[in-house]
């Protein structure tokens, strides 16, 4: 098993997807290559992060105060509505409850542990290409040369343009492979570095640019036109950012 299978299937170990006699094969390369290794502990010390970014939020004091109050008070009643009373107020309470869950759990589950995840991933990608000759599956500054070699390769158009005169000169394209599904990667050079550009198709809204670094490289994501794109270099977050913008446009 070669480390670009192993990067390729990572997240479906990490999951335990695999059945034994795979993980062992799995195993026995991770026992012979540190780099593997260590992007599975970092895989590891993402999801501990998220065990640990307090996912549990206890209801406030006065709330709970007040379910036990109305408990207490059912408990003692002895009409019809008075019981009657004792379960609206329980309802009501119990919807707070999950209000107030809901309130802070949604957002750490919907929004940077997801990003992360997916930025870890890109950056994997991106490494991978650096490896020799594995940067382009089609090296050419030509964008009519680049963007036809993608036909019926993947099920979409990818939007390929040449910034040559910005300082970001296409250099080709490749195939890769993010979540389980065959993406286009443009690839572009800023002076000695080199930029990956993702690009699928996606049903979502428009999304505004988020942008962080990891392990040493930056990344950009961002959704226009019904195109999901993430772009990452280890080239400054400035340059990084006037990509995003030619892009963009």
């Amino acid at each position: 098993m070669s480390c670009e299978q192993t990067r390729l299937i990572l997240h479906a170990y990490f999951d335990s997807e695999f059945d034994a006699v795979r993980a062992a094969e799995f195993e026995g390369h991770l026992q012979d290559c540190a780099e593997c290794m260590a992007a599975l502990e970092t895989q590891k010390l993402l999801r501990d992060a998220i065990h640990r970014s307090g996912l549990y939020e206890r209801a406030p004091v006065s709330l709970r105060r007040a379910v036990r109050s109305q408990f207490l008070a059912g408990r003692e009643s002895i009409t019809t509505a008075r019981f009657s009373s004792w379960r609206w107020l329980s309802a009501a309470a119990a919807v707070a409850i999950v209000a107030v869950a809901a309130w802070f759990v949604m957002p750490v589950l919907r929004g940077p542990s997801q990003e992360l995840t997916l930025a870890s991933e890109i950056v994997d990608a991106h490494l991978r290409s650096l490896q020799a000759g594995h940067l382009t599956d089609v090296a050419s500054t030509d964008q009519h040369t680049v963007k036809p070699w993608f036909d019926g390769k993947v099920d979409f158009a990818p939007p390929v343009r040449n910034f040559s005169d910005q300082g970001f000169p296409l250099l080709g394209g490749r195939l890769d492979v993010l979540g389980g599904r065959t993406v286009a990667a443009l690839v572009y050079g800023r002076r000695k570095h080199y930029v990956s550009v993702f690009v699928q198709p996606t049903n979502e809204k428009d999304l505004a640019p988020k942008s962080g670094s990891l392990r040493g490289y930056a990344w950009s994501h961002w959704r226009k036109s019904s195109m999901d794109y993430w772009i990452v270099s280890d080239t400054s977050p400035a340059d990084l950012e006037a990509l995003r913008q030619l892009l963009a446009q």
